[in-house]
């Protein structure tokens, strides 16, 4: 297997590499990043790709130096990235990045005939419509690397017609349990501070408010052609359980394991083959209860009105994800509190036109209303 990782340096990135190691017959051939530099030059070392694209063009500039004496073609920006993307060497693209900056290399890929395991919820929440067509017109396999939707994966069995519901279990984050009041003072730090998990900042923050499980409702609605009420959210605080999904007999079909992300990245590289992970074992022992709780959307309203864009659709999803993505920001440099993050996504997606079936220029015009709305 030849594979490209879009977002190499990434908690999701590094993770792969390590299933990289373990395996002789995976070869990168491309990998890319944003800002890190230092990091990329030693993956190249170690991996020896023909292709890097850094999206950073200073970034870009000094990774040409440090690997100057590599063979390796360094590219930048969006078109470097999109040229990464597609390119020929490879046949699996594991898309990483974390944004709707993984929109547009995802499409390339997809355009090239790449399988694509898809880390990238934010591709299939502004795009879904666009994506799925494109990857059937294409006959492309996109696999979920998340860990719900690939729990949600493994215990559909490929059935589609007999399915009641699906059920994606949230851990509740590091701000679980406290009032509206306590979530006005949430330090950046509280925030980040997740008990089983170890994600980048922006999914951290984004499990804090529930806006990464509304992201995660309406890329399963995609991902699984599943309407939105028949998706629920469960809290799951041992994060054991990563999701389930109901037949119409009943039956309740679920994918346990340790709250780790090897066992998921490897699973969509290696469908429909299992490959071993030793170390990948859950001990039942150290869990005498396994709990589970509605979520609070009137604490966390964030949750709610995801389902609100998701149903109504069009760009009402780029909308929320792009206000989400400035609004974080503004919360980890101290601009704003963390409560405030849910009100400018719901001013944002409130004041945002309606566009029925956008196109992808129509869908990056609503992320640039959004940012601009939310700042």
């Amino acid at each position: 297997m030849n594979i490209t990782i879009l977002g190499s340096t990434g908690s999701i990135g590094t993770q792969a590499l390590d299933i990289v190691r373990r395996r002789s017959d995976i070869k990168v051939k491309v990998l890319t990043a944003n800002k890190n530099s230092l990091l990329m030059e030693k993956q190249i070392r170690e991996f020896s790709p023909e292709l890097v694209c850094m999206s950073d063009e200073n970034a870009a500039a000094d990774l040409r130096v440090r690997a100057a004496d590599c063979s390796v073609k360094i590219t930048s920006g969006t078109d470097g990235m999109c040229e990464a993307a597609a390119y020929h060497g490879s046949d699996t693209v594991l898309t990483a990045v974390v944004g709707i900056s993984g929109l547009l290399p995802t499409i390339a890929a997809i355009e090239s005939g790449k399988n694509i395991a898809l880390a990238n919820k934010e591709t299939m929440v502004t795009a879904g419509h666009i994506v799925t067509a494109l990857a059937k017109k294409n006959c492309v396999r996109i696999l979920p690397v998340d860990s719900e939707h690939s729990a949600v994966f493994q215990s559909m069995h490929g059935r589609k017609c007999d399915i009641s519901r699906l059920i994606l279990t949230a851990s509740g984050g590091p701000l679980f349990g406290m009032t509206r009041e306590q979530l006005r003072t949430v330090t950046a730090e509280q925030a980040l501070h997740h008990p089983n998990w170890d994600m980048g900042a922006k999914v951290t923050v984004d499990s804090a408010t529930l806006v990464n499980k509304g992201l995660e409702v309406m890329e399963a609605h995609w991902l699984f052609d599943v309407d939105y009420d028949r998706i629920d959210v469960l809290v799951h605080r041992q994060s054991v359980i990563h999701s389930m999904v109901e037949y119409v007999d009943g039956a309740v079909m679920a994918q346990l394991g340790v709250p780790d992300m090897h066992l998921p990245i490897q699973y969509a590289l290696s469908y429909p083959e299992r490959w071993e992970i030793p170390e990948n074992r859950l001990d039942f022992s150290k869990y005498s209860e396994l709990t589970f709780a509605k979520p609070d959307i009137c604490t966390f309203p964030a949750l709610g009105i995801a389902y609100h864009a998701g149903k109504t659709g069009g760009v009402l999803p780029t909308v929320f994800n792009g206000a989400d993505e400035a609004a974080v920001a503004m919360f980890l440099s101290g601009k704003i509190k963390f409560t405030e993050i849910a009100d400018v996504i719901e001013k944002a997606v409130s004041s945002s036109p309606v566009i029925p079936d956008p196109t992808v220029d129509d869908i990056l015009e609503a992320d640039r209303f959004a940012r601009t709305f939310a700042l």
